[in-house]
């Protein structure tokens, strides 16, 4: 009797190393996994770059429009110009103080350099 015992505990001993086993697979396949490639990181960081970019521009744009205009506005009416890396301008139509204004925001300077309202410069920064 005393040597089913020994070998039950052997099966049980090798049970419990196939589970150990499992895990340690489990979390080999999950480190692996979650590894990205150097154009991932790449792509990620270039599309942080940009929506950092449109934000600030969506902030600091209508405010600059309003402090000119004194009218404020919520919407740019075309579509963005940009590089998607370095710059965006974007374009708004005026309703009763002005009829277009420009926009352009870089992002190495951190804020507007330039600010075009009905054909004016307001705002001119070298780059």
């Amino acid at each position: 009797m005393s040597e089913e015992t020994e070998e039950k505990m052997s099966d049980a001993t090798k049970l419990m190393w196939a589970v150990i086993g499992v895990f340690v697979i489990g979390f080999v396949v999950v480190a692996v996994s979650k590894q990205e490639s150097p154009q991932q990181v790449e792509a990620q960081s270039m599309l942080r770059n940009y929506v950092a970019i449109q934000q600030m521009a969506n902030q600091k744009c209508p405010a600059a429009i309003l402090k000119e205009t004194g009218e404020e506005v919520f919407f740019p009416a075309e579509d963005p110009q940009t590089d998607k890396e370095t710059y965006i301008t974007l374009k708004w139509k005026g309703e009763k103080k002005f009829k277009e204004a420009s926009c352009t925001l870089h992002g190495s300077l951190g804020g507007i350099s330039e600010l075009v309202i009905d054909g004016k410069t307001l705002i001119k920064k070298q780059i």
